[in-house]
């Protein structure tokens, strides 16, 4: 099995090269950002890569962007991410071009060497080797998306002006409606993003996150 390994930390890249090649895998090039990764793919051809999130220049989300560049370029490429965080913008984007051949696996979570090697050949294979952790994160960050696409225009306009700090009097002062309007409106915004019934500025808090990740 051919494997390209794109990792910023040199000794973690090293440590990974030799981890690999003592259990008969051929790693056929170790880069350390993510254009190095998409030219070293176009050049070996491998099975599968093992990438990092956050690569230079920004050390943001490189690794997850040019992981769902390489998977549009060789749709029949194993990528297997292997990072200290979750993710979940590009990720969840990555995982629905399909989830064969797609694996997410957290560094501080895989305690056996034995257990990542047969991941990255179930990912390599066309199967899927998913952290418990990633896969919750995954749905929840879904699940907000999904809450906010069952928002009314009204309801938008409402947690947007909400964004922007105003309260339920200043909502309703802007949008020209009553308060009591706006309190129903900002019940529905809770309860289609599923925020449970707790203290009411800790509600606007988490629903104000939702849109601003949204």
């Amino acid at each position: 099995m051919r494997i390209v390994i794109a990792e910023d930390a040199a000794v973690v890249r090293e440590g990974l090269v030799q981890l690999l090649r003592d259990r008969g895998l051929d790693v056929v090039a170790s880069v350390g950002d993510a254009e190095a990764l998409l030219a070293a793919v176009a050049e070996h051809r491998p099975d599968a890569v093992v990438a990092d999130i956050r690569m230079p220049p920004t050390f943001r989300d490189e690794g997850l962007r040019v992981a769902l560049a390489l998977r549009e370029r060789h749709p029949r490429l194993g990528v297997l991410l292997f990072s200290q965080y979750v993710e979940t913008r590009y990720a969840d984007r990555l995982a629905a071009t399909g989830m064969s051949g797609f694996g997410y696996l957290l560094k501080d979570r895989v305690v056996d060497v034995g257990d990542f090697v047969d991941a990255l050949h179930r990912v390599a294979a066309g199967g899927t080797a998913l952290d418990p952790e990633v896969v919750s994160q995954l749905l929840f960050a879904r699940h907000a998306r999904d809450g906010l696409s069952a928002l009314t225009a009204r309801e938008h306009e409402v947690l947007a002006l909400m964004a922007e700090g105003r309260t339920n009097t200043g909502v309703a002062s802007a949008l020209g409606i009553s308060q009591r309007a706006v309190e129903k409106h900002t019940a529905g915004i809770f309860t289609k993003l599923g925020l449970q019934r707790t203290e009411e500025g800790h509600r606007r808090v988490l629903a104000v996150l939702r849109y601003l990740k949204g």
